[in-house]
């Protein structure tokens, strides 16, 4: 099972966008654990995942993000806005599946 770890400034909007992209996994019948945290948890989680999506909101962080997650060779990327805003989990799915293998 894959893990995906969603950060945003406090973890609580990711939070929502977490559930939601479990409910359209789980529909779509893949296998993928999806947790939300604060970007200050990052190095906590840094070891255990796959994939590090980044709230929109935090594009400034891109660049120290990414830094942090090569030597684990963990892919970061930005939720789109959008799809974040509208809180969109099959969107988020499929930028998931579209970055590593589910």
């Amino acid at each position: 099972m894959k893990k995906v770890l969603l950060v945003c400034g406090t973890g609580a909007s990711s939070g929502f966008m977490a559930k939601n992209i479990r409910k359209a996994a789980k529909e779509k019948g893949k296998e993928v654990d999806v947790k939300a945290r604060s970007d200050s948890e990052l190095d906590e989680y840094i070891e255990e995942i796959d994939l590090l999506l980044v709230g929109p909101h935090l594009k400034y962080m891109l660049d120290d993000l990414k830094k942090e997650a090569k030597p684990y060779n963990v892919p970061v990327e930005i939720i789109p806005e959008d799809a974040y805003g509208t809180l969109d989990g099959e969107a988020v799915l499929q930028q998931i599946e579209s970055l590593i293998e589910l």
